[in-house]
């Protein structure tokens, strides 16, 4: 693919090889992966998450941190379960399309991942493996470590999701002891009992409310929480071996979606009340853990990471070049994008018919939209021609026979939208002016899933609060409603997700000026437990050496990567940190349509 320019820029020297990094111990230390879902690193200060505040002060602060695009929530678990980046690991999205109608997705053909008996299936069909990379949890369980994960279901299980037994790793997530969920052992139920806990957590109650919750999940994550600490840590101290074990706090990700505070506005979206007590929730189940790891001894033997999968953004749904826009649809506020307005658009600009691979396949009648945003265009459900997978910030779209014309009328019809921002094609479909490849932002790999035709961002933009991270809006394609909250776009505010280190791995008082992602998360946190990953893929994230004692700064180089214009001036841009071959995005998009995107280097690119 020609580029406009390629600028690189020596950011840090390095002051030695990696391998003056800190030797590991002859026993390794424990670790606990703490993820807050949607937390953004400017959500972060002693007023609204003191224990994540003084984590980072007091340990390491990866201030340069990075969520893998598309930032969504299964995508970042499985780069964070393995080390690898999504081309790799398959897991592009939530939502994908498998390929096979999946029968606990209601025979779907888009399947939302966030589910223990479709994760299930899809493992079924690829051969046991969807993401076909060893994850940490597997690895640390058949090297003799205790090993758990609790919380958000989905996620949860992604870090030993072939492991359904629930003999091996202890899941725990929102399915528990219902029959979707992995079962308990014997041994798990026991340490229920004794800890009088029930063997199923609540249901989010009010805060599940779509249409505007003005509550966090606190119930819910307090089980969570309770279980982790009273019952799981207690196991592992008696057990007296080493241990591996993630938590994954729905909140602020699940209050921020679904706020209340903000309903139909733009200001303050994700920035009210409502999401500031998600942020906080959060927190405080972070206390939690942390005060039980002190009080059975193990806190000076246990490594503390505390992530984020994604940043966050407040859903707008305005568009003037949408044919949707002049529709009216039921339950959408007039002159607004519907959900599932890229499907509707693609049918409409192919003059194919549409339809809803989430409501039995029906055709899709004027007026009408898809049940969750998704959509087959033209052929049937065995044959389509277009598969649109609706995500939020960002949608994918495969073209299962591979056809090169009509990708070239799906870039074209993406080029005359002005909710898009940002569109990136599989090579073998032909190269097309105005975007970039799959493989330029590593969603080109060994993936056995079936990978996107092409994947695309929508427009982002702020409401002019002083701090465009703190108050960017994203067009999204979801039911959900303007001024909620979403994520998904290649904006800087839904890739700079919160990132800290604490523990005897760790140096102390130290802030990271390198760039750190997901994937590398799933590389350290393997090199700590002496780990041996067996890579099938190449696109790896790096361990983090920097963050242990006697670890040098590496050297980061920048690049603008920009695609040659379309004919109306449209240019794809993206910005580039590397370590080495390893890349980290900042931002990607059409400069003027993205916010944190910077052409500057490129004069004649943005147009």
């Amino acid at each position: 693919m020609p580029r406009l320019a390629v600028v690189m820029l020596i950011l840090t020297a390095a002051l030695s090889p990696a391998a003056l990094a800190q030797a590991p111990a002859s026993r390794p230390h424990n670790v606990v992966l703490y993820v807050a879902d949607g937390l953004r690193f400017r959500s972060v200060d002693d007023s609204t998450a003191p224990t994540m505040a003084a984590i980072a002060r007091e340990g390491v602060s990866l201030r340069n941190s990075h969520s893998l695009f598309p930032t969504f929530t299964t995508a970042n678990a499985s780069a964070m379960a393995t080390g690898h980046m999504l081309g790799d690991t398959g897991d592009f999205s939530n939502t994908i399309y498998a390929g096979f109608e999946v029968p606990s997705s209601g025979k779907s053909l888009t399947p939302f991942l966030e589910s223990d008996p479709v994760l299930g299936d899809v493992d079924e069909h690829f051969s046991g493996d969807y993401l076909d990379e060893a994850t940490i949890l597997r690895l640390a369980r058949a090297t003799g470590y205790s090993t758990a994960a609790v919380g958000k279901v989905g996620p949860t299980l992604i870090f030993d999701h072939t492991e359904r037994t629930g003999t091996q790793t202890i899941i725990v997530d929102d399915a528990t002891g219902s029959a979707k969920g992995i079962p308990l052992s014997a041994e798990m139920i026991e340490r229920l009992k004794a800890a009088d806990l029930p063997p199923a957590p609540p249901p989010r109650g009010a805060n599940a409310n779509y249409m505007g919750t003005q509550v966090a999940n606190v119930v819910q994550q307090d089980y969570f929480a309770a279980v982790t600490a009273r019952a799981i840590l207690p196991l592992f101290k008696a057990r007296d071996r080493p241990f591996a074990l993630v938590f994954w706090s729905r909140d602020p990700d699940g209050t921020q979606h679904y706020q209340g505070d903000s309903l139909n506005a733009l200001v303050p979206g994700i920035n009210g009340p409502t999401s500031l007590a998600a942020v906080r929730n959060a927190d405080d189940d972070l206390a939690r853990i942390r005060a039980a790891l002190s009080d059975l001894g193990l806190l000076e033997s246990t490594d503390l990471i505390v992530v984020a999968d994604h940043g966050f953004s407040t859903i707008g749904k305005q568009s003037q070049t949408s044919a949707t826009v002049t529709r009216k649809f039921a339950d959408t506020p007039e002159g607004r994008l519907p959900c599932g307005f890229l499907a509707l658009d693609l049918a409409h600009a192919l003059s194919l018919p549409l339809l809803d691979p989430n409501d039995n396949y029906r055709v899709i009648a004027s007026g009408e939209r898809t049940k969750f945003c998704n959509g087959l265009i033209g052929g049937d459900r065995d044959a389509p021609k277009v598969v649109v997978a609706a995500n939020g910030g960002s949608d994918l779209i495969y073209l299962p026979d591979g056809d090169k014309e009509t990708a070239k009328r799906v870039v074209n019809a993406l080029l005359a939208e002005d909710y898009v921002s940002g569109i990136f094609v599989d090579a073998k479909l032909g190269a097309f002016p105005g975007t970039l490849t799959l493989d330029d932002i590593a969603l080109e790999g060994a993936a056995v899933t079936p990978h996107p035709a092409i994947a695309l961002s929508f427009r982002s933009f702020d409401t002019v609060c002083g701090e465009p991270v703190r108050c960017t809006v994203e067009i999204a394609d979801t039911v959900l409603q303007e001024g909620q909250g979403m994520h998904g776009s290649f904006s800087r505010a839904d890739t700079w997700n919160f990132m800290a280190l604490q523990g005897p791995d760790f140096k102390s008082h130290f802030v990271d000026p390198a760039p750190a992602s997901n994937a590398d998360v799933g590389r350290t946190i393997a090199q700590l437990l002496h780990l041996d990953a067996g890579d099938k893929g190449k696109l790896v994230g790096r361990v983090l050496t920097e963050a242990l004692p006697n670890g040098a700064v590496p050297e980061v180089t920048s690049q603008v990567v920009a695609s040659e214009p379309a004919p109306n001036g449209l240019t794809t841009v993206i910005n580039v940190q590397m370590v080495g071959a390893t890349r980290y995005f900042d931002a990607g998009g059409f400069p003027g349509r993205t916010v944190g995107l910077s052409a500057a280097a490129l004069p004649g690119a943005a147009r």
